[in-house]
């Protein structure tokens, strides 16, 4: 099993700094995606700014649990993205998820084998090392689609 610092890795490749499995992470990808981009609806997808904010919705909400507070997020709300109006509101929501993301990743480096191994709120739930996994793997779900539909929004503007 992989200790914090390796989980730790994992997260930040996905996130922050990593190219080995999707040859991205969401800080590169959506440093280049405009708000109008963002908001873009193609078909009945999901946009780029209501992905983005689903992802950084159980980070925070996560992160709650790591810094001692309670669960407290809903799957029923993970999509209720606020309005998207302007340059400075999506700017706003990737430095939330910048942030969140940094922070996630602090908390998995200092967490010990022990705490990884601990119930993670409700026994339910499994363990902190299966959260975090799950998040990871969550993410990197999203991180495809937004992939694909920054594709599809740039190929419908050139055509």
């Amino acid at each position: 099993m992989e200790n914090s610092s390796q989980i730790a890795v994992r997260f930040k490749e996905v996130f922050l700094n990593g190219k080995w499995i999707a040859n991205t992470n969401y800080i590169d990808l959506l440093s280049s995606v405009s708000w109008k981009q963002a908001t873009h609806k193609i078909g009945s997808l999901n946009t780029i700014a209501a992905l983005t904010y689903h992802i950084n919705y159980y980070l925070a909400g996560v992160l709650n649990v790591f810094e001692g507070g309670s669960l407290e997020i809903k799957d029923k709300y993970s999509f209720d993205l606020p309005p998207i109006n302007s340059k400075e509101d999506w700017v706003n929501l990737l430095n939330g998820l910048n942030i969140n993301a940094v922070k996630f990743a602090d908390h998995i480096e200092l967490m010990s084998d022990e705490k990884l191994n601990e119930k993670f709120v409700k026994t339910e739930y499994g363990t902190y090392r299966r959260n975090i996994e799950g998040i990871i793997e969550h993410s990197y779900y999203h991180l495809g689609q937004i992939s694909l539909i920054k594709k599809m929004i740039l190929q419908e503007n050139n055509n």
